[in-house]
């Protein structure tokens, strides 16, 4: 049966700096690396991980390889069915693509925006190769977007003695202010769903773009800055065809 090493490489937030040693000497390890392109207006995201290898891979390298990356079905209602079914068809391009480039096995690396352990699902596809070969997942993490975003603004994650709820847009607007929660962080979060909440006493702290050199960063009363942070990332993304923002808010349990 065929071997190989899926070597799963969290890369920071898009800054070469970000980086850990043990990242760095994973990627002159591998013996392929495969870049997802996500398509016209998005093609930067793999243009960034170019730049990452050229910067901190020793010549000769491993072959660097890109390949289009599957549209998830938004058609179907069931969302966890789009998810598996997305997954399942970027899984099958990964082994086509392993199969092709290192036809005896070795060692592949993927480069993770962030930490693979953090609403990422490397790990998740990794897992579906299991029954096609004889895999192993080697996990390297990384500086996550929360750890850029609190550095950004300079304000700890959390308040003394007290939780942190990290949590989704989609979960944001389905179920509200988590009930337990003095500090929630909200990530993939596409259509502003802060806006859902009464804005009475919330503190906002917005980051797009964390740790790049196009950082933006807002803060202040979210009844102050709601708008702002709405225009200003609707600006960026229409400049850059492309957002990634993450956003902490805190405001007392009494």
């Amino acid at each position: 049966m065929t071997s190989y090493t899926l070597s799963l490489i969290g890369i920071g937030t898009g800054n070469p700096n970000h980086l850990t040693l043990q990242a760095v000497d994973a990627l002159n390890s591998v013996d392929l690396i495969l870049i997802p392109n996500k398509g016209a207006g998005k093609d930067d995201l793999a243009s960034l991980r170019q730049a990452i290898c050229a910067q901190v891979i020793q010549q000769p390298g491993p072959t660097i390889l890109e390949f289009d990356l599957p549209v998830r079905d938004e058609a179907t209602t069931d969302y966890r069915k789009r998810v598996d079914d997305w997954h399942d068809m970027i899984a099958a391009l990964w082994w086509h693509h392993m199969q092709h480039a290192l036809p005896e096995g070795g060692k592949v690396g993927f480069l993770v925006w962030g930490d693979p352990s953090l609403y990422d699902s490397t790990m998740r596809i990794a897992e579906r190769l299991n029954s096609k070969g004889d895999i192993t997942i080697d996990v390297i993490p990384g500086i996550t977007s929360i750890q850029a975003l609190t550095a950004a603004h300079a304000e700890p994650l959390n308040q003394i003695n007290e939780a942190v709820t990290i949590t989704t847009g989609r979960q944001l607007r389905d179920a509200g202010w988590p009930k337990t929660a003095e500090t929630v962080v909200v990530m993939l979060d596409g259509q502003c769903s802060f806006k859902s909440l009464d804005p009475a006493g919330i503190e906002i702290w917005w980051t797009a773009y964390a740790g790049m050199e196009n950082e933006i960063s807002i803060a202040g009363p979210l009844s102050a800055v709601s708008e702002e942070i709405t225009n200003t990332r609707a600006k960026a993304r229409a400049e850059h065809g492309w957002l990634m923002d993450i956003y902490m808010m805190r405001r007392s349990l009494a």
